[in-house]
């Protein structure tokens, strides 16, 4: 079907239409120009989800020989980053948008041309509050631990956050442009890489978007054991989480209890993949490996022994009064601020917004099998965990339900060159929450566009109003109710 182009006051009044409806903004990405098009313009796509609907828009519109058109982020604040990525690396001025700031870059003073005129973006400036006892901290971008880099910066009176900016760009790597320059068999090794504790969601947004270009699906067996690798994936991480989080309050007995059971789902993941971070498992067209049936009674007796001791872990974690009481109403995140952000994964789940592409827009072993999806309101830091431990919970029994129905069959089909002129998306629900990859082909098949949203993107804002009312020492607490990722943001 073809995508029609719209007149830019059309695409954002589009945009806005669907979001108020009920949607929202997935990705926003430059495409080059398909067949019939003027070919000197540049065109901008937005993907945009309406999640109870499970549809997915796409509107299309031809950027002026001006290089400008007017910001859509002055009315919808959830297309605010996706704009300014465009300028940043595009030269595509969003007229009247509201914090045109670099998104990645770092230079002083960045001159970037925009046709026959050229715009300046200032170099970072950061948000300044004055009055009496405000007064700055700034954070970063090197750290205490071993993490990757970001700059904080915090306006506060006394111990109170009233603002806080939080500048990235410093894991820049060109992703993007990597996986449309490298080979074909390279490039999942560059999708595997996007996000390097999210090989699974990313490897499998690459891996069916691709199958859908060539008009292809993996074997019901290869759906299977992605499911379960994406699971044990999701189950690593948020166990993980969990186990940070108590250590982030010094309690030790949950820190060292979910660390073990951490290592226990990556072993499991090397159990299938010989990668415990599931490297290698994924390929286009199915997976690698299958499992014998002495691998997955071995598996399955490994879950059963990590599932009692999680069960044992969590009770006790949340049921400790001074657990509860540094957890509870910190870092709060409303419904509204959590929609009008267009905020993805647990953490909106936490603020009582009921998405998840497993359910909503559900692909693979996901068509065949619901993971009940679970949503609070209180939108804090509790909430955010608390819906860790059921996903976690509920990822385990997915994961053993999968392996006891796996069928020994095919595991892999061959996969033909992509098809001409065509546009795909691909939904994946990784475990912060929605990872979108748009791919463009060309007239002989290739690819000539691909964009990549990790969950963070969308996601790191909220983090900053997270923090807004609550002390500056409740940082790291709020920071790791989050756990973004600086590589995935940054590309």
């Amino acid at each position: 079907m073809e995508v029609p182009i719209v007149s830019a006051v059309e695409f954002n009044n589009t945009c806005l239409s669907v979001v108020s409806a009920g949607g929202r903004m997935s990705a926003m990405a430059v495409i080059p120009p398909l067949p019939g098009d003027k070919p000197q313009n540049q065109q901008i796509i937005a993907a945009l989800a309406h999640d109870q609907r499970s549809e997915i828009a796409f509107v299309r519109t031809q950027v002026p020989e001006s290089n400008s058109r007017p910001a859509l982020s002055a009315t919808l604040p959830q297309a605010q980053a996706f704009e300014r990525e465009l300028f940043e690396q595009h030269g595509i001025l969003p007229e009247g948008h509201p914090w045109l700031k670099p998104l990645r870059n770092h230079p002083e003073l960045a001159r970037i041309e925009t046709g026959e005129a050229a715009a300046v973006m200032p170099g970072y400036r950061f948000f300044r509050v004055e009055g009496p006892g405000i007064h700055e901290v700034a954070v970063g971008p090197v750290h205490a631990g071993i993490i990757e880099p970001g700059h904080f910066r915090f306006q506060c009176h006394g111990e109170i956050v009233l603002n806080l900016e939080i500048h990235l760009g410093y894991q820049r790597r060109g992703a993007e442009e990597l996986l449309l320059r490298s080979a074909p068999a390279r490039r999942l090794i560059v999708a595997e890489s996007i996000a390097g504790d999210t090989v699974i969601g990313h490897a499998l947004a690459y891996c069916t978007a691709i199958e859908a270009l060539a008009g292809v699906e993996a074997p019901l067996a290869a759906q299977v054991l992605r499911g379960i690798a994406l699971e044990l994936e999701r189950l690593a991480n948020h166990v993980g989480d969990l186990g940070a989080l108590c250590n982030d309050i010094g309690y030790l007995p949950g820190a060292s209890w979910f660390g073990r059971l951490r290592g226990e789902f990556l072993n499991t993941l090397m159990e299938i993949s010989g990668n415990r971070y599931g490297r290698g498992l994924l390929c286009v067209g199915g997976v690698r490996f299958g499992l014998d049936p002495a691998q997955k009674k071995k598996i399955l007796a490994r879950l059963e022994r990590a599932k009692v001791d999680f069960q044992r872990t969590a009770e006790l974690v949340f049921n400790t009064p001074s657990v509860l009481s540094r957890f509870e109403q910190t870092g709060v995140v409303t419904r509204e601020i959590a929609n009008d952000l267009g905020l993805v994964g647990p953490v909106a789940r936490a603020s009582g917004c009921d998405r998840d592409v497993r359910r909503d827009h559900p692909c693979g072993i996901y068509r065949f099998t619901h993971v009940p999806v679970a949503t609070l309101t209180d939108g804090d830091v509790f909430a955010r965990a608390l819906i860790r431990q059921v996903e976690a919970e509920r990822s385990l029994t997915f994961v053993r339900e999968q392996l006891h129905a796996l069928a020994d069959s095919a595991v892999a089909v061959e996969v033909p060159r992509p098809g001409p002129e065509m546009l795909v998306t691909s939904l994946i629900e990784g475990w912060r929450g929605e990872i979108a990859h748009l791919a463009v082909t060309g007239s002989e098949g290739e690819l000539v566009a691909y964009k990549v949203v990790d969950p963070s993107f969308h996601n790191w804002f909220g983090l900053a109003m997270a923090m807004r009312g609550n002390q500056i020492s409740d940082f790291p607490l709020c920071n790791k109710s989050f756990n973004l990722s600086y590589a995935g943001h940054d590309l």
